[in-house]
């Protein structure tokens, strides 16, 4: 049985096939849709969601499956130790998904569950997000070696779960990251990757764009956070440093690179609203991209294919 916590459970190979087959799912949808048939997911929720729900939601279904919502914080799993509810929720399911506040509850999650299980988004790694970027960028781009991605925000679980794609993939990654979610500072992970030469990290946002084909930015605070009055002066002071390092049209000058970001948007911070619809934005094709990625990844859990 194989879970998906990170993309370190998966070889280069296997990241590439989910991609080509992520590919083949949206250009001919059709000839998967009985590939899930009466098999059943359950998405466990402790942190809001969009792009995860739905993608997971609808993903099953279009392949023939069904699926169960349950809320994390309104079960059994918020008073009981995981272990003993894992082992019974994974009794019914064929699949579980869970999009966590603490990677040691993922972690606790798969160690104790019956089937395979899918990490939706921790304080340390989102692999399924990861895998929708690979996607869009090998869709616009007809390859994923030799391209290069500059990512440029907070170092969090997309900044890790790109770092591991990128070097399963042969792109290149630039981290532009001034400062860090400490739930996701791996130090020795990333310095493995710099010495293997798969990452480059500096503070040099214009000189890193003009180099890549492709820039990433992600909020400077995360969701669960961002209308918290307890956490209103980190905020403040997270957007003042972060301030120099927003995506816009002058630091996009003179680069053709094309502009991912994996929302929410926050408009006026991390980037500037008039690039979200800029000719040059993948941004709602990388949404769309979730869908893809998500079936494929089912899939290859399910049934051993990719």
């Amino acid at each position: 049985m194989k879970h998906c916590i990170s993309l370190q459970d998966f070889t280069s190979e296997e990241v590439q096939g989910l991609v080509r087959q992520a590919l083949a799912i949206k250009r001919d949808p059709k000839r998967f849709r009985r590939m899930l048939a009466d098999r059943w997911l359950l998405m466990l929720f402790q942190k809001p969601s969009t792009r995860t729900r739905l993608s997971f939601e609808m993903g099953i279904g279009l392949l023939g499956g069904r699926s169960i919502v349950m809320d994390w914080d309104s079960s059994n799993f918020a008073i009981s130790p995981i272990r003993y509810e894992a082992r019974y929720v994974s009794s019914h399911a064929d699949l579980v998904m869970a999009r966590l506040k603490h990677h040691s509850d993922t972690l606790a999650l798969a160690e104790h569950s019956q089937v395979p299980v899918i990490n939706g988004c921790d304080d340390r790694f989102h692999p399924c997000q990861a895998l929708a970027d690979l996607l869009t960028i090998y869709e616009a781009a007809g390859t994923l070696s030799g391209q290069t991605l500059t990512y440029v925000g907070i170092h969090n679980n997309v900044a890790n779960s790109l770092a591991l794609g990128c070097a399963r993939t042969g792109t290149r990654l630039i981290l532009v990251t001034p400062e860090v979610n400490p739930p996701a500072h791996d130090p020795i992970m990333l310095d493995e990757l710099e010495r293997a030469g798969v990452i480059e990290r500096t503070l040099d946002l214009r000189g890193a764009v003009q180099r890549s084909q492709f820039v990433y930015t992600d909020t400077w605070v995360d969701m669960e956070f961002f209308n918290d009055p307890a956490f209103e002066a980190q905020k403040n002071k997270r957007i003042e440093t972060m301030r120099p390092y927003q995506l816009n049209r002058e630091i996009l000058d003179g680069s053709s690179a094309q502009i991912l970001h994996d929302m929410p948007i926050h408009p006026g911070f991390e980037i500037a609203e008039e690039l979200i619809d800029d000719p040059r934005s993948l941004i709602y094709r990388q949404a769309e991209n979730r869908l893809y990625a998500q079936q494929a990844l089912m899939i290859h859990l399910l049934d051993g294919g990719a």
